[in-house]
Order: C-alpha cells, then sequence, then structure tokens
C-alpha cells in the first residue's frame, strides 16, 4: 500500500493512509511525525517518509494527537526500533499505555450500523488492524509545558479535550497550519457531510467538551487545515472551526 504524500507548504506534508492521514514536518533530513495511522499503515508510512527525502531513523520524533488506535498504529515500533521518543498531551499518556481505552467500541458501532458508511467503514477497520491495541510502551508528556516545541517545524501543542481528555492539536503559526487530529475533520466514511465538520457523535469521549474545544481551534491564526479524516482543507481555520460548530448544534 502506497500512501498518498501532499506537500502542504515548505517541509509539511499531509499524508492520506487507508482513511486515516498523518503529517510529515521536515527539516533537512529530520523529521517530526504527527500520528502514525492504523496498524496497517504501516509500509504507507515508512514509505511515504522515504518519498520525502528522510527515513525513520531520522524521524526526531513522534507527536501523537491521541491514542485511538488508527492513530497510534506505529509509534510503539519507531520507538523500539529506532529509539524515536512519542510524545503526547500528559493527559493522554496512560491512554497511550492502555491503562484504560477511550475508544469506540465494536458493540457501540455495531448499534449504529443502521447508519450510512457505518458498515464498509467498520470492514475496513477490521482489515487493517483497527481493533489491534499496540499500547506505547513509554510515552512522555511534551518537554515543555508552554509554547513551541524543539522539533522540526516548530509544532506548538495545543489542548482539544473532548475526542479524548488528552486529545491535542498542533499549531504552525509562521505556516499558517493546525493539524488537528480528530477534534476538526473535513470528511469520514460514516458522514454524508463534506468539509469541516466534528467526527460523529458515537467517536467521541465527551461529545460536549469536543464541541467547546472548537473554539480553541477557531483562536489560531491559520489558512490550512490538516485533519486526521478527510482532505486538505484550505481557507480560514476560525471560518472551519465555526462551520463545525454550527452543523453540531
Amino acid at each position: 500500500m502506497r500512501a498518498e504524500v501532499h506537500e502542504v507548504g515548505k517541509g509539511a506534508y499531509l499524508v492520506h493512509g487507508r482513511h486515516t492521514n498523518w503529517v510529515i514536518l521536515k527539516d533537512g533530513d529530520a523529521v517530526t511525525l504527527v500520528d502514525t495511522g492504523y496498524p496497517g499503515d504501516r509500509p504507507g508510512l515508512l514509505g511515504s517518509l522515504v518519498e520525502v527525502g528522510s527515513s525513520p531513523e531520522a524521524v526526531a520524533a513522534v507527536l501523537i494527537t491521541h491514542a485511538h488506535n488508527d492513530h497510534l498504529g506505529s509509534a510503539e515500533y519507531l520507538r523500539a526500533a529506532h529509539g524515536t521518543p512519542v510524545y503526547l498531551h500528559e493527559a493522554e499518556v496512560p491512554h497511550a499505555r492502555r491503562e484504560y481505552l477511550q475508544q469506540v467500541s465494536v458493540g457501540e458501532v455495531v448499534k449504529n450500523a443502521w447508519r450510512p458508511g457505518v458498515v464498509p467503514w467498520l470492514v475496513h477497520v477490521l482489515r487493517v488492524g483497527g481493533t489491534e491495541q499496540h499500547p506505547v510502551t513509554a510515552p512522555a508528556a511534551f518537554p515543555v509545558a508552554d509554547g513551541p516545541l524543539d522539533l522540526p517545524g516548530r509544532p506548538v501543542p495545543v489542548h482539544t479535550p473532548g475526542h479524548t481528555d488528552g486529545h491535542t492539536v498542533y499549531h504552525l503559526p509562521d505556516a499558517g497550519i493546525v493539524i488537528s487530529g480528530d477534534a476538526l475533520v473535513s470528511g469520514h466514511r460514516t458522514s454524508r457531510i463534506q468539509g469541516p465538520q466534528l467526527l460523529p457523535d458515537m467517536f467521541h469521549h465527551e461529545r460536549t467538551r469536543a464541541v467547546a474545544s472548537l473554539d480553541l481551534i477557531g483562536a489560531l491564526d491559520g489558512d490550512a487545515l490538516l485533519p486526521g479524516h478527510g482532505p486538505l482543507h484550505r481557507g480560514s481555520v476560525r471560518a472551519a472551526a465555526e462551520r463545525a460548530r454550527q452543523l453540531a448544534s
């Protein structure tokens, strides 16, 4: 499986795996990897690093928006194989270790099987290892409390709880880029809507907090939204967040 790599800005790439995205931030040969797709996305993930002129060995760190299986898939592999540090918000660290799981269960999905797109999506999830658990043995909280991380791309973590307790988006203020994970997406197989939106309710640990976090995203200066699901969205991030809030009301 070959992932689709799209250069969004200088040294910033949005990569489409099998229904989940990840982001590569490149500075010279070194990169920051934001999310890692499903376990079954690993060949595409490793290939995307090569395609941008880097390698798994050159990943300075893996940043995780949230510890769902479709974003955490190869984080432990990179940590174990290459010693790559894996960073998350402190509230998400125990989730990455799988001390608990804040993710929709197969049973809950089955209850929603009547909704358009849910059954094909579930079949896809099973095929790419979406129900497998790949906990990170030694995840760590961000090494600084505020401001940009000292990593390629200089991303700024912004805590946006709701989808999970420690969900985090990453802001690149100089580039006008917001990497939004699952706090604000632009499409999903289980949604009939195209464009900026929240994921369907069953995917959120606390929907009320997820809606409230749209205000935090809307306050970020940017004109390129790189979501965890769906295509790149060009345009005001503030307007994208407002549209998602209106649709959620």
